[in-house]
C-alpha cells in the first residue's frame, strides 16, 4: 500500500491523539462515527466504526493500559488492545458507558493514573475503567467545559470552559475509588483561553514539578509553575513569551506581517531524543557544520522548546531552561532558532473554524529522520511531517526543512463511488451524503498519493457524474437538472445548470468523441432506461476573466441541451454504461463505422451486450449512433456489465458469483470464473497497458483481485486470463469496499467506508502466472504489473513451443528444423546469465519466404555453420535434450522447456518421414506424438487426441504410412483403448482397411491376457459379421464357466426370429448386470446395430466405438451412421462449438459445402434444429487459427459446389481472415504467421483494391471480392 487516506478529521479540540504505548507509536483521530488507529505514515492499525451514526467529539489513548476512550455527545466508548504478543495488534470493545443526560454534550476527555478515565461536559466525571466504568467523582460546572487534562501524575486537572479567561486547576486530595476529593483554585487570564499543555517528565515514572503552558488569544503563552508551595495558588506564573514579537521579519519589510501565531511545545524528552539522533543520521560533513553545535549546546541545557510560527512561512523556537526553578535567571528563557521559508500549507478557508491548526510532535523509533510533526488542519486534514531538527532549526536558508509523508484525509461518510478520467490522474469520490471530492494524483518520492483537488458544496442528489477536461470541469446528474462545475480553484464554482425532461432513469453520463471541427466544445450524454438519449453541450472557460464575461454574457452559454436521440428499440434494456476509455479521451475518427472506437456499452435483460460509437453532427445537431458489435453471452438478467475501448468486457451473472471476460470484436469468450456464492461481485474495472493489454479488477466486499489477459494457447488449451494480484483490506478495516477504481500508471484506490487506500502496481510474486515468469529471464523480473502483463502477452521468440508448432502446422517444418538447429548452437556454450538472442540470428525475410525456404529445403537438408550441416540429427535433437535438463533457457517457463523438448523430439520423429507423407499426415504425426509424449509426463489416464488432429489425419493422402506409425507407437500390438487414444477409427477413410485394422484390434483384445476370454473380443467380431471365429474362440475356452451355454446359443442360425429374440433377451439381461460392452455384442449378434451403437456410446461413454461399429457393421453409408452423426455428434458440435467434429461430420455425412462451411460459420447456424449453443461454443478455443488451412483445402477441393451455391459469403471470408490474424498476434506469433495473413499480398491487385475499399467505404457499402482470390491473396 503506497498511500491511504484513513477519512477526513473532525474539526473538534480533541479529534487527534499520539501517545506512545509498549514500545508502539500509536496516532489515533476520530472520523465521522470512525476511531483510526495508525502506526506511521502510511500503516494503519484498525478503523472501529461504531454501529451509531453520529458523529465523534474526541478521542484519547491512555499510554500506561493502551485502552482508547471515544465519546460522542452522549456515551463514552472504552477500547482495550489484546493480540500484541501475537503480532496483531487489535482493540475491541470493553464498555460503552452513558453519561447522566444533565451532563450533556460531552466535549472533553482524559486519561489519568491506574486506568481513571475523566470525562468533561457541563460537569467534570471520573471514571474508574479497570473492570467496568464506576463513577467514582463528579462535580458540576458553571460552564460546559472546553479542556480538561490530567497532568503525566494525575495529582492535577486544569479545566477551563469555552470562551473563559479562567483556568480552574483542580488538586486530588485522596486516591483511591471509595474517597476521591478535590480541591481547586484559578489562573487568570486577560483574554480567552485557546490552548493547554502538561510538561511531560523524562521518564513515565519520574516525578517532577508541575509546569503549565497556555495560551491565549492575547497571543501570548504563559508558563505557570509550583514555584511557591505555600501559597494560595497551586501555579503560579513563571514566565510569558509573547508569540507575536517572538517572530520579527528579516527580509522583504514590506510585506504586511502575519496577525496569526500558531504554537507547539517539544518536551525535553523529545528534543533531546530528536537531537541524539540527528547526530547519529549526520554525516561527517554535517557533524562539523554549526547548526549541529548550536543544537547540541542547546541540548545539554534540557530545555522544553516553544516553536511559533505564522502563515507566511515564518518560525521562532524558544528554550526553557529550569522551568519551576525558584530562582529565575534571564538566561532561562533563550532563543533556539529563528528561521524563513519554511513551507506549511496553511489554506485560507471561507470559515474561521477552517483556519485553525493544532500541531503535536513526537521523536521515536518510528520516525527514520528523528523528529515528526503532526498538523492537524480543521480544514479536514492531517499532515505528516518529518525532518531533523538540526535542519528544521538551521538559520541558513533550506530549500525543505520538512518533509511531507503523508496526507491523511478524506470523507466524512462512508463513500458509494469513485469516478475517474481518461487518465486516471483525477478522481471524484461520492459518499452516502453526497459529499464530492475531487483528488489528483500526485507522484512523490514516498509514492504515488492523492491530493484534495477540489470540494463541492452540492446541495441536490448526484446520480451520476464524470470529470471533463483533464478535472478542470466536472459534470453531475441530479434529479431533474444536470450541473456543470469548475474544479480549477479549491473550492469549486458551479458554472451553470440547465433542467431536463426524459423518460425513464438516467442509466449514465458519458463524454461523447471530440469533434475534430470545434475541439473546445464538450459534449456529454445521458441515456435512461427506456433508451432515450439527451445530448448537453459545454463550452468551458478558458481563463478566469473568460469565466466573468461568460456570467455577464446571456448570449455566450456555457451549458445547453444540443439534441435528443434514441439508441435503439430494446424494452428489456438493464445497463447503458460508458466503456473504459483505455487512458485516452475519444475523439472522433472522421469515419462512422464499425472500426471507429466504442464509448458505450449496453446490455439487455437476455444478456445481449451491444457496443456503440457516436459522433456528433454539430450541423444537425444530432447525434450519430452505430452499434460496432454484438455479443450473445447466454447470460440472463446479469448483475454487473463494464467494457473498455479495446474491445473487452467482463459480466457478471445474476448471483454475482460467476464471472465472464468477453473479446466483443469476436464475440468470443475468453475466460469464465466462478466464486463462492457468499464472496459476491460488486465491482468491475478496466485499465490496460501503454501496449494496450487488459487488466480486469474485480470487487468484492473485502477485496478485490487483477486478472490480467494472457495469450492464446491452442498447443495446450491454456487459459487467456490469470490472477496476478490479491489485495485485501480486511486487515485495515471492517468495513465493505464502496468502490474502487485505477489510477495512472497501474496504481489502484479502493473506497471503504469513509476511507480512501491507495495501494501501488506491484503484482504478487506468488500468484501463478508471475512464478510462471521467474525462469524467463536471469535478471530480475520487474514487479511492475504494467511490465509483467507484457511479459506475459508480448510476441514469443522463434523458438518457443507454440510458434514451433504453428509454423508446424503451416507446413514449416524445415523452418522449424532449421530454428532448433540454431537454438543448439547457442545453447552449447551458454551459461546462466547469458544473453540468448530471440531471433536466434535468423533474419525476418526467412520467417516471411517461408514457403520458398520449404520448397528449397525438400531439396537440401539444413545447413549450418560448423557441425550442424546435417540438420536435426537423432544426436542433435539428443544434444539439446540435455541441454534443456542442464540449462534454463531465458524466456521460456519449466513448463514452456519441457514442452520445447517434446517438440524437439517430434520434429526429429518427423523429419524422418516427411518425405512419405502429405502435410496433413506430418501435422496429425507432429502433434499426435506430442500428446503421446504429454500423456506418459502428466501419469494421467489416457485421453483420445483432438478433433483437430483427427482431421487433419482424415484428409490425408497417407494414412497408410500413419497407420504404420501409430502402431509401432504403441509397439505393434493396438488394442481398443490405442485406437481410441489416437483416433484411427475416426480418421481412416478406406473402409477395407478399417475392417482390417478392426480385426487386428479383435485378436490383441482376445490376446492381451493369459486368460484369452473371448468376452474381451466378441463386440468386434459380431461388428465384424464373424459369428464363426468367435465360436472358435469360445471352443478353446474351456475354462470358462459360460462356455457350454454360450457355445449352445451361438451355434443357432440369427437370421431366424427366434434366435434373434434370443440373442435381445441376453443382451436385455447383461444390461441388467452392467456387462455393457458384452450386451452390445448380442445386439449385434440379433442384427441390431443401433441398439449396440448406443450403448457403446451411452452405456459405456465411448463415442469412438460406437462409430467404429457402425462404419464396420454397416459401411460409411449406413442410417445407424448417419443417425450418429446427424442426431448426436452435430448437436454436441454445436453445443460445444468444436468446428473440426462438425466439418468432420458433414464430411462423413457427403455434406461437403456444410464442412466448408463449418470452419467458418458457427456450427448451430448449419443445422436445421441446433441446440443453442452451449458457453463453450463461444469459447476462444472454438476459433482455432489452424481452420484457415484446412478451409482452404477443403474450398479447393469442392470450389465446383461452393460457386454454384456457396454458405460462405465473400464478406465472411473476409472477416474470417482477419479473425486469424487477430489470433495468431494475440498468440504472440505474430512473426510470420498473422504476416502471412495480412503482409504476404502480393503486387496490388483486385483482392487489395477491394480491401481498400472496404476500409473506406462504411459497412452498408462493402463490396464482396471474389471468394477464390481471398485466402490465396492472403497466404493461406
Amino acid at each position: 500500500m503506497r498511500a491511504v487516506l484513513p477519512g477526513k478529521p473532525q474539526a473538534k479540540l480533541q479529534a487527534v491523539c499520539v501517545g506512545q504505548w509498549a514500545d508502539q507509536r500509536i496516532i489515533v483521530y476520530i472520523s465521522g462515527n470512525a476511531i483510526v488507529i495508525l502506526a506511521g505514515p502510511t500503516q494503519i492499525l484498525q478503523t472501529i466504526y461504531h454501529d451509531d451514526p453520529r458523529e465523534l467529539e474526541a478521542v484519547v489513548v491512555d499510554e500506561e493500559s493502551g485502552k482508547i476512550a471515544a465519546c460522542d455527545q452522549d456515551s463514552v466508548h472504552i477500547y482495550r488492545p489484546h493480540g500484541q504478543e501475537e503480532g496483531a495488534l487489535r482493540w475491541s470493545l470493553q464498555a460503552s458507558q452513558a453519561t447522566d443526560p444533565h451532563h450533556r454534550p460531552i466535549t472533553s476527555l482524559s486519561w489519568g493514573s491506574s486506568e481513571e478515565l475523566l470525562v468533561g461536559s457541563s460537569a467534570l466525571q471520573l471514571y474508574s475503567t479497570i473492570e467496568s466504568d464506576q463513577l467514582i467523582w463528579t462535580r458540576k460546572l458553571a460552564n460546559p467545559v472546553k479542556y480538561a487534562r490530567f497532568s503525566y501524575d494525575a495529582e492535577l486537572i486544569a479545566s477551563t470552559a469555552f470562551y473563559d479567561r479562567l483556568v480552574k486547576i483542580w488538586r486530588r486530595l485522596s486516591f483511591g475509588s471509595d474517597d476521591v476529593r478535590f480541591d481547586f483554585t484559578y489562573l487568570s487570564h486577560p483574554a480567552t483561553v485557546t490552548g493547554l499543555h502538561w510538561r511531560r517528565p523524562h521518564q513515565p515514572d519520574r516525578t517532577v514539578d508541575h509546569v503549565l503552558y497556555t495560551l491565549c488569544a492575547d497571543n501570548v503563552l504563559r508558563i505557570w509553575a509550583a514555584t511557591d508551595p505555600h501559597g494560595l495558588q497551586m501555579l503560579q506564573l513563571w514566565a510569558q513569551v509573547d508569540l507575536y514579537e517572538s517572530i520579527q521579519p528579516r527580509l522583504s519589510p514590506s510585506i504586511k506581517p502575519s496577525s496569526r501565531r500558531y504554537a507547539f511545545i517539544i518536551d525535553s524528552h523529545d528534543f533531546i531524543m530528536a537531537t541524539e539522533q540527528a547526530v547519529q543520521n549526520a554525516g561527517a560533513k554535517e557533524k562539523d557544520h554549526n547548526p549541529l553545535d548550536h543544537l547540541l549546546e542547546v541540548a545539554h541545557r534540557t530545555p522544553e522548546v516553544c516553536v511559533v510560527l505564522d502563515r507566511q512561512g515564518r518560525m521562532s523556537a524558544w528554550g526553557f531552561e529550569n522551568v519551576g526553578g525558584k530562582v529565575r535567571r534571564k538566561t532561562n528563557i533563550f532563543n533556539v532558532a529563528h528561521v524563513e521559508g519554511l513551507k506549511l500549507s496553511f489554506v485560507q478557508g471561507p470559515r474561521p473554524l477552517e483556519n485553525r491548526v493544532q500541531f503535536y510532535n513526537f521523536c521515536g523509533a518510528q520516525s527514520d529522520s528523528g523528529f515528526a510533526l503532526l498538523a492537524h488542519h480543521f480544514d479536514g486534514r492531517i499532515e505528516w511531517l518529518e525532518t531533523r531538527v538540526d535542519q528544521l532549526f538551521d538559520p541558513s536558508p533550506r530549500a525543505s526543512r520538512l518533509q511531507s509523508r503523508a496526507l491523511w484525509s478524506g470523507h466524512a461518510s462512508p463513500i458509494t463511488k469513485i469516478n475517474r478520467n481518461a487518465s486516471g490522474r483525477m478522481i471524484l469520490s461520492r459518499t452516502t451524503t453526497d459529499e464530492c471530492l475531487l483528488w489528483r494524483q500526485q507522484d512523490g518520492n514516498a509514492g504515488i498519493t492523492l491530493a484534495k483537488h477540489s470540494t463541492f458544496s452540492v446541495r441536490e442528489h448526484v446520480s451520476k457524474a464524470c470529470i471533463l477536461k483533464d478535472g478542470d470541469l466536472v459534470a453531475f446528474i441530479h434529479r431533474k437538472t444536470v450541473s456543470v462545475w469548475d474544479t480549477r480553484k479549491t473550492i469549486a464554482t458551479r458554472l451553470a445548470s440547465c433542467a431536463f425532461e426524459a423518460e425513464g432513469t438516467p442509466l449514465c453520463l458519458m463524454v461523447l468523441p471530440q469533434s475534430s471541427t470545434h475541439p473546445q466544445l464538450i459534449h456529454v450524454a445521458t441515456v435512461t432506461s427506456k433508451m432515450e438519449g439527451i445530448v448537453w453541450e459545454i463550452c468551458p472557460p478558458q481563463s478566469a476573466q473568460e469565466e466573468v464575461s461568460m456570467n455577464g454574457d446571456r448570449g455566450k452559454v456555457p451549458l445547453s441541451q444540443f439534441c435528443t436521440f434514441r439508441i435503439g428499440e430494446e424494452e428489456d434494456l438493464l445497463f447503458v454504461l460508458p466503456v473504459d476509455p483505455a487512458s485516452s479521451r475519444p475523439v472522433a475518427s472522421g469515419v462512422m463505422d464499425r472500426f471507429a472506437r466504442d464509448v458505450a456499452i449496453s446490455c439487455t435483460k437476455a444478456g445481449v451486450l451491444n457496443m456503440w460509437t457516436a459522433q456528433v453532427d454539430e450541423e444537425g445537431p444530432a447525434i450519430d449512433w452505430i452499434s460496432t458489435a454484438q455479443v450473445e453471452t447466454g447470460i440472463d438478467d446479469p448483475s454487473l456489465v463494464s467494457a473498455t475501448s479495446i474491445r473487452k468486457a467482463a459480466v457478471v451473472d445474476q448471483s454475482r458469483s460467476r464471472l465472464t471476460i468477453w473479446d466483443t470484436q469476436g464475440a468470443q469468450l475468453e475466460h469464465e470464473q466462478r466464486f463462492e456464492p457468499y464472496d459476491a461481485i460488486q465491482d468491475l474495472d478496466w485499465t490496460s497497458t501503454p501496449d494496450k493489454q487488459s487488466i480486469l479488477a474485480v470487487g468484492f466486499p473485502h477485496r478485490v483481485l487483477l486478472l490480467a489477459q494472457l495469450r492464446y494457447n491452442y498447443l495446450d488449451a491454456g487459459a487467456a486470463w490469470a490472477s496476478i494480484r490479491e489485495v485485501s483490506i480486511r486487515e485495515l478495516t471492517p468495513y465493505p469496499i464502496g468502490d474502487s477504481t485505477w489510477l495512472g500508471g497501474g496504481n489502484m484506490v479502493i473506497g471503504a467506508g469513509n476511507q480512501l487506500f491507495v495501494f501501488d502496481k506491484e503484482v504478487d510474486p506468488q500468484s501463478e502466472a508471475v512464478k510462471a515468469l521467474q525462469p524467463l529471464s536471469h535478471r530480475p523480473i520487474s514487479k511492475d504489473v504494467f511490465n509483467v502483463v507484457a511479459r506475459l502477452n508480448g510476441p514469443l521468440p522463434v523458438f518457443h513451443p507454440q510458434f514451433l508448432s504453428q509454423c508446424v502446422l503451416y507446413g514449416g517444418i524445415f523452418m522449424v528444423e532449421k530454428v532448433l538447429v540454431k537454438l543448439h548452437k547457442a545453447l552449447r556454450f551458454f551459461t546462466d546469465g547469458d544473453e540468448l538472442d530471440s531471433f536466434l540470428g535468423l533474419s525476418l525475410e526467412e520467417f516471411y519466404a517461408r514457403d520458398q525456404h520449404e520448397a528449397a529445403q525438400k531439396e537440401a537438408p539444413v545447413s549450418s555453420d560448423g557441425d550442424d550441416d546435417e540438420g536435426l540429427t537423432e544426436d542433435v535433437a539428443g544434444s539439446l535434450d540435455e541441454s534443456f535438463a542442464k540449462i534454463s533457457v531465458p524466456y521460456l517457463t519449466s513448463r514452456e522447456q519441457l514442452q520445447l523438448a517434446n517438440i524437439t523430439e517430434c520434429v526429429a520423429l518427423v523429419k524422418k518421414h516427411v518425405n512419405t507423407m502429405d502435410e496433413n499426415a506430418t501435422r496429425f504425426l507432429m502433434f499426435f506424438r506430442h500428446h503421446i509424449l504429454k500423456q506418459a509426463q502428466s501419469g494421467i489416464a489416457p485421453v483420445a487426441i483432438s478433433w483437430r488432429e483427427i482431421t487433419w489425419a482424415h484428409h490425408s493422402q497417407s494414412q497408410e504410412v500413419l497407420l504404420d506409425l501409430v502402431t509401432r507407437q504403441f509397439k505393434g500390438r493396438m488394442l481398443w483403448e490405442n485406437a481410441r487414444e489416437s483416433g484411427v477409427f475416426m480418421w481412416m477413410t478406406d473402409v477395407s482397411a478399417l475392417r482390417a485394422q478392426f480385426e487386428v484390434i479383435a485378436r490383441n483384445e482376445y490376446t492381451k491376457s493369459d486368460m484369452k476370454d473371448p468376452i474381451d473380443c466378441s463386440l468386434y467380431y459380431m461388428a465384424l459379421k464373424k459369428k464363426n471365429v468367435l465360436v472358435g474362440l469360445w471352443r478353446m475356452a474351456g475354462w470358462n464357466r459360460e462356455q457350454r451355454s454360450t457355445q449352445r446359443l451361438l451355434s443357432n442360425n440369427f437370421a431366424e426370429h427366434r434366435w434373434k429374440t434370443a440373442a435381445l433377451k441376453n443382451a436385455y439381461a447383461l444390461l441388467g448386470k452392467h456387462r455393457f460392452e458384452y450386451a452390445a455384442a448380442f445386439f449385434l449378434l440379433a442384427d441390431c446395430p443401433k441398439d449396440a451403437v448406443t450403448v457403446c456410446i451411452n452405456a459405456l461413454g465411448d463415442l469412438q466405438l460406437g462409430i467404429a461399429v457402425a462404419r464396420v457393421y454397416e459401411g460409411d453409408d449406413g442410417p445407424v451412421l448417419k443417425g450418429v452423426l446427424k442426431d448426436l455428434i452435430l448437436p454436441r458440435a454445436a453445443r460445444e462449438g468444436n468446428r473440426w467434429m462438425a466439418s468432420w461430420a458433414f464430411w462423413m455425412l457427403n455434406r461437403r459445402d456444410l464442412a466448408v462451411g463449418a470452419l467458418l460459420s458457427p456450427v448451430h447456424t448449419l443445422l436445421d434444429s441446433a441446440p443453442s449453443p452451449g458457453v463453450q461454443a463461444k469459447s476462444f478455443l472454438s476459433d482455432d487459427p489452424a481452420l484457415a488451412l484446412l478451409y482452404r483445402q477443403l474450398r479447393d477441393q469442392t470450389r465446383s459446389p461452393l460457386q454454384s451455391g456457396s454458405l460462405v459469403s465473400a464478406r465472411a471470408e473476409w472477416e474470417f481472415v482477419m479473425q486469424c490474424a487477430r489470433l495468431y498476434d494475440r498468440m504472440g506469433t505474430d512473426l510470420g504467421l498473422p504476416t502471412a495473413v495480412v503482409a504476404d499480398v502480393p503486387t496490388p491487385g483486385e483482392a487489395t483494391q477491394e480491401k481498400a475499399q472496404r476500409v473506406k467505404a462504411a459497412p452498408t457499402q462493402f463490396t464482396e471480392p471474389e471468394v477464390s482470390s481471398l485466402l490465396d491473396s492472403f497466404g493461406f
